[in-house]
């Protein structure tokens, strides 16, 4: 029996991209549905164009290379942003084809967690940050390393957090976030 790949890669349930250093040479129709965006227009791009800001690429960037150094793979949740604007919760997972180079070649997979998850205030970066960490239950201290920031800003994020969303404890907030 012959397997077919690309079929594979086309009709997959999520969002598949191959990379390159960090610039997307291939990605399926999910993905361009997920995105709203042709695969003309994301073919040759830098991942950069899904972010909700540059300073979120970047920072995102630095911190998974070490990790995929290490594991060879990562995934979270986060914000991602379409073509129109738009902002959605995206669960990505990553695989780097070479781990002394993390970036110089992956493979990426995107699920759209808006109909779970909807976003409904206007966050920050940092804040988006802090609020996929709270969600994945870790405490102040434990985003403050993963973010290379204090914990008593952490709180400072987490406070700001609970206003936007009217929460009174973590707990409410964290039950909001995941409400929309």
């Amino acid at each position: 029996m012959v397997v077919d790949y690309r079929l594979a890669f086309e009709a997959a349930p999520v969002g598949l991209v191959i990379s390159r250093n960090r610039t997307m040479i291939d990605c399926n129709l999910q993905l361009c549905e997920m995105f709203s965006a042709s695969r003309e227009l994301l073919i040759g791009q830098s991942f950069q164009v899904l972010y909700p800001s540059a300073d979120e690429y970047e920072r995102l960037g630095a911190r998974i290379a070490p990790i995929l150094n290490t594991k060879g793979f990562y995934s979270d949740n986060r914000i991602m942003k379409r073509a129109n604007g738009e902002t959605f919760w995206c669960h990505v997972s990553g695989r780097t084809l070479d781990r002394n180079d993390p970036h110089a070649s992956g493979i990426w997979s995107f699920e759209d967690l808006s109909a779970q998850r909807p976003v409904k205030a206007e966050l920050t970066g940092r804040e988006r940050e802090v609020a996929a960490r709270l969600l994945e239950g870790l405490t102040s201290k434990e985003i403050g390393k993963a973010l290379d920031i204090s914990h008593r800003t952490v709180e400072i994020y987490r406070a700001r957090l609970m206003r936007k969303y009217g929460a009174s404890t973590a707990a409410d907030l964290v039950h909001k976030l995941v409400a929309g």
